[in-house]
């Protein structure tokens, strides 16, 4: 443990270093950066929901020009199609055979814009790459480079000329990240960085490598028994209300899927590496559950009806559920 524990504080230099890069463009949104920074350390995809204007664009091609990995991109719109993200087979009628042109997928970080602005068929065509790593063109699978990572955007108020993302999609993003306003200190910095001082430009300053090293390190934060069997229990919860002591149960018409146990133990071990721990405790649970539960629990007409949020069942949830 002392030995993870030295790993952890040399570690968080360079956490640090990834920080500062990305304040360089960025004011505040310490939320929005710890979850990029999770889903960067677990290989896990994220979305991220908020209005426009609150960078959340800017903050991803903030953190990826803090990385030495290839970026791109993607400005999701109505007339897009399958092949403009994997990429196609082309005919050369001279040599009368086919060759492969890869699309922007094959990239390490992807950035997809307003990914609910495109068609079900489009988004359809990121559920292989982001699950299984691989991209299918024709008759031949192609894997994709390593780390890969999905960060998408969209906007949670114009509904017009957008779509829904499938259940699927949705279950397949770790965590589901809220962008709020800035405060009005925070708000004078942007103003003061936009308007009145030079753009400073980000300098990358962790590898691919590091980044592997670092996930391997995550990887061996402690998390005891007991808070394994905590995770199981608040997810058992979402499926089983009646049999906890939620309020706001019977307002679940769906709960969350295993993979929101698999994803909340591995956000909880990155938020313990974020504060310096080598091991997990309770809180670490509750800071990561919100991102990583509220996007996987469905609810009910009713609740729609008596404006339950999942906001309010996710928090009534945690209230209700006994912790080690």
């Amino acid at each position: 443990m002392e030995e993870i524990t030295k790993q952890i504080e040399k570690a968080h230099l360079l956490v640090n270093r990834i920080r500062s890069e990305v304040g360089k463009t960025l004011v505040g949104q310490e939320k929005l950066v710890d979850g990029l920074l999770t889903g960067l350390l677990t290989g896990g995809h994220v979305l991220i929901e908020g209005v426009p204007g609150l960078a959340k664009t800017s903050a991803v091609k903030a953190l990826a020009a803090a990385i030495q990995a290839d970026f791109k991109r993607i400005q999701f719109t109505p007339d897009l199609l399958p092949a403009d993200l994997t990429g196609t087979e082309i005919y050369r009628p001279k040599t009368t055979d086919f060759i492969t042109r890869k699309g922007p997928l094959f990239n390490n970080i992807i950035l997809a814009d307003e990914i609910n602005r495109a068609p079900s068929k489009v988004q359809s065509a990121l559920l292989e790459a982001m699950e299984e790593k691989q991209v299918t063109i024709g008759d031949a699978t192609y894997t994709l480079p390593a780390p890969f990572l999905v960060l998408a955007t969209q906007n949670p108020i114009e509904q017009e000329g957008t779509y829904p993302l499938p259940e699927a999609q949705v279950d397949r993003f770790m965590l589901k990240v809220l962008v709020e306003y800035p405060s009005r200190a925070q708000e004078l910095e942007i103003l003061k960085k936009t308007s009145f001082a030079a753009v400073e430009e980000i300098s990358p300053v962790v590898s691919c490598e590091d980044l592997a090293e670092l996930k391997s390190l995550v990887d061996q934060v402690y998390m005891d028994e007991k808070l394994k069997e905590y995770i199981v229990s608040l997810i058992f919860a979402t499926r089983n209300p009646e049999s906890s002591k939620m309020q706001t149960g019977h307002y679940i018409e769906f709960g969350a899927s295993p993979r929101a146990t698999i994803f909340l133990a591995k956000a909880a071990r990155v938020a313990a590496f974020l504060a310096g721990r080598a091991y997990v405790t309770p809180q670490d649970i509750k800071l990561a559950g919100p991102d990583v539960l509220r996007h996987r629990i469905l609810l009910s007409f009713e609740a729609e009806a008596e404006e339950i949020s999942t906001e309010q069942v996710v928090a009534d949830l945690f209230d209700s559920v006994e912790v080690p």
